[in-house]
C-alpha cells in the first residue's frame, strides 16, 4: 500500500513538473511576440531599416505562427505531440540565435519567420497534451490555470524583458536568451514527458488539404499586416482577403468529402468547441488592445520609456498571476467554467472602459493602474475557462487539433482585432488634425475610440457565452479515453 502510494505520489510530481516545461516553451513564444516591440527602435538603428522594413521584423513571425498553428496541432495528434513539440522548440532555439546574429534585413525576416514556424510546432500541441496528462478534473483545472497565466501574462513580462535587456545590453540579446532556454526546456522535456506514437499519417494526412488551410491562413494574416499600407477597401486588400477566404473554404469544402480529412468538421460542431474559440477571439481583441495599443498610448501620451512601460504594465501580471493561479480553478471546478468566464469578461470590458476616459494629462495611480488591475483579474478568470470549455469538447485523439484551434483563435483573432483597432484609432487621429486638433489630443482621442471598439466586441463576447456556452454546457467535461495508439489512459504515471 506505501509502495502504490509512493509511486502515486512520484507520478504526480512528475506530472507537474513536465507541466511547468511545458510551460517554458509556451512563455518563450509568447515572449517572442512583445519583446520584440520595445527593441524595434534600437533594430531600426542599427541595421538602417526603413518603417516599412522594420514592420517585417513583426510580420515574418504573425505570418508564419498564425498561419501553421492548426496544421501543427493536427500533426500532434498524428506523429506524436511530443515529437512536434520538440521539433518547435529545436526551430524556435536554432531562429532565435540566427536573429541575434543578424546584420542585415533579409537574414533578420527570414530568421523571425522561422522562428514563428517553430513557435507554431510548440505551441499548438501543448494544451492537448496538458489535458492528457491531467485527466482529473480538479487537477486539469488547475494545470489550465497555470498554462493561462503563462500565456496570458507573457505578454507583459515581454515589454518589461524587453525595456530591461534593450536598455542594459543590447537587442541582439532578447533573441538570444531564448537559445539557452530552448535548450535546457528540450532537455527536461526529453526526461519529464513520455514520448506516445501519435495515430498515423494515414488516420488524417492529408497533404492537399493541409497546404490549402495553411496558404489561407498565411494569406489572411499577410493582407490583415499588411492593411496599414493599402487600405481595407484598396483592390490588393480586397483580392488578397477574397483569395485567402477562397482558399479556407475550399479546404473546408475537402473536408467534408474525404474519409481522413486533415480536420475532422465533427470538432466543430460541438457547440463548446466553436463557441469558446469564437468568444476568445473577441476578447483576445481587448487584450490586444491594452498590451499593443496601451503600451504606444503610454509613450506617446504620458511621455513613459520602454522600461516604465514595462513596470507599468506589472500590476495586470500580478492581478492575472493571483487569479488565475489562486481562483480560477477552484470556480471552475465548483461551479463551472461558466462561473469564472462571465465575470472575467465582464472585468476586461470594464478595464478597457477605464482606460478609454484617461486624459492627456493622466496620472498613473488614478488614470492607468485601475484599468490595470482589472485587465488582470479579468484575463486570469477568462483565459482558464475559455481553454476548459474549448477542450472538453473534444475526444483524445483530437485533442491536439483542438489545442492548433485555441492558439489559432487567440493569435489571428488577435491580428484581426489589432488590424482593425489600429486602423480606427489612425483614422479617427488624422480626421482630428486635419480639423485643428493638437496632435497629443487627436492622438489620445483616437486611442480611445480604440479602446471602446474593444469593448464593444467585448461586449458580444458576453452575448456569444449567453447564447452558446449555457449553464447545461458549461461544466467541464473531460476528454473521452482512448485506446487508440498515441494517447494517454488516465493514471498517474502519465506525463
Amino acid at each position: 500500500m506505501t509502495s502504490v502510494s509512493s509511486g502515486d505520489r512520484a507520478g504526480t510530481r512528475r506530472r507537474w513538473l513536465a507541466l511547468y516545461v511545458l510551460c517554458a516553451g509556451v512563455l518563450i513564444d509568447v515572449l517572442d511576440a512583445t519583446i520584440v516591440n520595445v527593441a524595434l527602435p534600437s533594430i531600426r538603428r542599427d541595421l538602417g531599416l526603413s518603417q516599412s522594413e522594420l514592420a517585417w521584423v513583426m510580420n515574418a513571425y504573425l505570418i508564419a505562427f498564425g498561419g501553421l498553428l492548426l496544421l501543427a496541432g493536427r500533426l500532434g495528434d498524428l506523429v506524436g505531440r511530443r515529437r512536434v513539440f520538440l521539433a518547435g522548440l529545436g526551430v524556435f532555439t536554432a531562429a532565435s540565435l540566427l536573429c541575434a546574429t543578424a546584420e542585415s534585413q533579409g537574414i533578420l525576416v527570414a530568421a523571425r519567420f522561422a522562428q514563428g514556424v517553430g513557435g507554431a510546432l510548440a505551441s499548438a500541441v501543448v494544451v492537448g497534451m496538458i489535458v492528457t496528462m491531467f485527466p482529473e478534473p480538479r487537477e486539469q483545472a488547475k494545470a489550465i490555470g497555470v498554462y493561462g497565466f503563462v500565456a496570458s501574462a507573457g505578454g507583459s513580462i515581454g515589454l518589461l524583458a524587453g525595456g530591461v535587456l534593450t536598455e542594459a545590453i543590447n537587442w541582439h540579446w532578447i533573441f538570444l536568451i531564448n537559445v539557452p532556454i530552448g535548450v535546457a526546456t528540450a532537455l527536461l522535456a526529453i526526461r519529464l514527458i513520455d514520448d506516445h506514437d501519435g495515430l498515423g499519417l494515414r488516420h488524417g494526412a492529408d497533404i492537399p488539404g493541409a497546404g490549402l488551410v495553411t496558404g489561407g491562413l498565411m494569406l489572411a494574416v499577410y493582407t490583415i499586416v499588411r492593411v496599414d499600407g493599402q487600405g481595407w477597401g484598396s483592390a490588393r486588400t480586397l483580392g488578397l482577403g477574397g483569395l485567402s477566404l477562397a482558399l479556407l473554404g475550399a479546404f473546408l469544402a475537402r473536408q467534408q468529402r474525404i474519409p481522413t480529412p486533415l480536420m475532422p468538421l465533427r470538432l466543430l460542431r460541438s457547440r463548446e468547441v466553436s463557441g469558446a474559440n469564437g468568444v476568445q477571439a473577441l476578447l483576445v481583441v481587448g487584450m490586444f488592445a491594452m498590451f499593443f495599443l496601451g503600451a504606444l498610448h503610454l509613450q506617446q501620451i504620458l511621455g513613459y520609456d520602454a522600461l516604465q512601460v514595462g513596470f507599468a504594465f506589472l500590476p495586470a501580471t500580478v492581478a492575472l498571476g493571483i487569479t488565475s493561479l489562486r481562483f480560477s480553478e477552484p470556480l471552475v471546478t465548483r461551479f463551472g467554467p461558466l462561473a469564472a468566464l462571465l465575470p472575467g469578461l465582464t472585468s476586461v470590458a470594464a478595464a478597457l472602459l477605464l482606460f478609454a476616459r484617461t486624459p492627456v494629462h493622466a496620472t498613473y495611480a488614478v488614470d492607468v493602474l485601475p484599468a490595470m488591475t482589472l485587465l488582470g483579474l479579468g484575463a486570469g478568470l477568462a483565459f482558464p475557462a475559455l481553454t476548459t470549455l474549448a477542450m472538453s469538447g473534444a475526444d483524445a485523439n483530437d485533442s491536439g487539433l483542438a489545442s492548433g484551434l485555441v492558439n489559432t483563435s487567440l493569435n489571428d483573432g488577435g491580428a484581426i482585432g489589432l488590424a482593425i483597432l489600429a486602423t480606427v484609432s489612425t483614422g479617427y487621429t488624422h480626421r482630428l488634425v486635419a480639423g485643428g486638433e493638437s496632435t497629443i489630443a487627436a492622438l489620445n482621442a483616437g486611442y480611445h475610440l480604440a479602446y471602446l471598439t474593444a469593448a464593444a466586441l467585448v461586449a458580444a463576447a458576453i452575448a456569444l457565452t449567453l447564447m452558446l456556452l449555457r449553464p447545461r454546457t458549461s461544466a467541464a467535461r473531460q476528454p473521452k479515453a482512448s485506446t487508440e495508439p498515441g494517447t494517454a489512459t488516465p493514471c498517474p504515471e502519465a506525463a
